[in-house]
């Protein structure tokens, strides 16, 4: 059942980052590098937090101070502070991430056939996302915006042939 609910929400994320990617690629770029750098920021605020309101036990050593959660500080300040200079950066990963989503896709669409027959068809679109991962990758300095919104059509279909997917071989799956 755990995989169900996995396929439903990451269909959903998919599908709700590539509207926000589509409608506003300008605006998207930048929000989008800035909550990066706000997630690097919290667990680094959570672990220098710990570290200076720890109680004090005698008798045993004082731990190393967590310069794994100052450095994710920092990092993270970088990326609000400074989203432009990470946007070429966040090209080359969603490139990637498109790569793997795709070949994710076609590799469970090859799993499934051990239990039911595949069209053909159901090839396309994975091949499809995957195509668009490379061709992100190759020319990341393109117009950044044209890549949002190419990435964020991608996600859609992403998210939508995931659902569909999902529901055609959700009942071989439970058998």
């Amino acid at each position: 059942m755990i995989s169900l609910n996995s396929s439903i929400l990451r269909s959903l994320f998919a599908v709700v980052l590539g509207l926000i990617l589509v409608l506003w690629p300008e605006v998207a770029i930048t929000y989008l590098v800035i909550t990066i750098g706000i997630c690097f920021m919290i667990p680094g605020v959570f672990t220098l937090l710990h570290h200076f309101t720890r109680e004090k036990v005698e008798g045993e050593p004082s731990p190393m101070f967590p310069l794994e959660g100052a450095g994710s500080i920092l990092f993270g300040a970088c990326l609000v502070a400074m989203p432009g200079l990470f946007v070429n950066i966040l090209m080359y990963l969603l490139g990637a991430i498109l790569v793997v989503a795709g070949g994710q896709q076609v590799a469970s669409l090859i799993t499934a056939r051990k239990w039911n027959r595949v069209p053909w068809g159901f090839y396309i679109i994975p091949i499809l996302i995957l195509i668009t991962g490379i061709m992100i990758l190759a020319y990341p300095f393109g117009a950044a915006a044209n890549t949002f919104v190419i990435f964020g059509v991608a996600c859609l279909i992403y998210g939508l042939s995931e659902l569909i997917n999902w529901y055609k071989f959700r009942k071989r799956m439970i058998e």
